[in-house]
């Protein structure tokens, strides 16, 4: 089901800016026993979103009532569900100018759960393979961080491999620097030190990424933010990814490297991270 300003339709306008230029953002919630997680947090970001687009985002109750709509309407017997709410600049005129009168489109979807019970279940307990992808991430301090529309360097890596064995891929900056997944945030063990990369002139600060850092700081546990190149894997005692959809998934594999996983740091975050939910 699919919400296009309040209205059920998937039918969008084809001078939407969110179309024409990816001018807008976007936020992926998950949604369990009819309660979408961490729903501030996503609020939150997406007006910083905003502030940093100069996009006027739509009022928080109004998007949250046509959450509580969409998820109402919903089979009850499904436990998890997707929730997407995309904000677009909205449409009318030509050309990369756009008018500050102009009214921002919402859209909210509510989509089928992407992974079965077993398949979370055997990421968690036996960690999970990545790929090291060519396709090398843009470095715009103006866009860092945020959820934009603009996701054709996510789609060229994702499209990097086939394999279902392989569940997500690396991505780097120009400089060879390991920056995030193709969905995910990533986290390293370090000569015991849980490291994760530096996101100031590229990739996105994901909400799953927030609430491992403030946890783990509310319970005096520090986790360094720096830059960290590829070379570095063989550094590396554990690692994970992470994202609001998989929580934390231990990762054994990324190219030629293996890791002990789920290692002892990453099942305490993984626990801490059940604790503070």
């Amino acid at each position: 089901m699919m919400l296009i300003n309040g209205v059920e339709t998937d039918q969008i306008t084809a001078i939407d800016r969110g179309l024409q230029y990816g001018d807008g953002l976007f936020e992926t919630i998950a949604v369990v026993d009819g309660e979408p997680e961490f729903w501030q947090q996503h609020l939150q970001r997406l007006q910083q979103g905003g502030e940093r687009l100069a996009l006027s985002i739509p009022d928080a109750v109004l998007l949250q009532q046509e959450s509580e709509q969409l998820i109402a309407a919903a089979d009850a017997n499904i436990h998890r569900w997707v929730l997407k709410i995309t904000v677009t600049r909205g449409s009318g005129g030509r050309g990369y100018r756009y008018s500050e009168a102009q009214t921002p489109t919402r859209i909210l979807s509510l989509s089928p759960w992407p992974y079965s019970e077993q398949q979370q279940s055997e990421a968690v307990t036996q960690g999970v393979m990545l790929h090291i992808c060519n396709t090398r991430l843009g470095e715009n301090p103006t866009l860092a961080g945020i959820k934009h529309l603009n996701r054709l360097e996510q789609v060229l890596a994702r499209n990097e491999w086939s394999d279902p064995a392989i569940a997500e891929g690396v991505v780097m900056n120009p400089q060879g620097e390991m920056v995030e997944g193709t969905m995910s945030n990533l986290f390293f063990v370090q000569n015991g030190e849980l490291v994760t990369p530096e996101l100031r002139l590229c990739g996105v600060v994901g909400g799953m990424r927030q609430q491992i850092i403030e946890q783990l700081q509310q319970q005096g546990v520090t986790v360094a933010i720096r830059p960290i190149p590829l070379q570095q894997l063989i550094l590396t005692e554990e690692a994970f990814c992470c994202n609001s959809l998989i929580g934390i998934w231990p990762i054994h594999k990324i190219g030629g490297i293996s890791f002990h996983a789920p290692g002892p740091i990453t099942k305490d975050c993984i626990q801490r991270l059940k604790r503070g939910s």
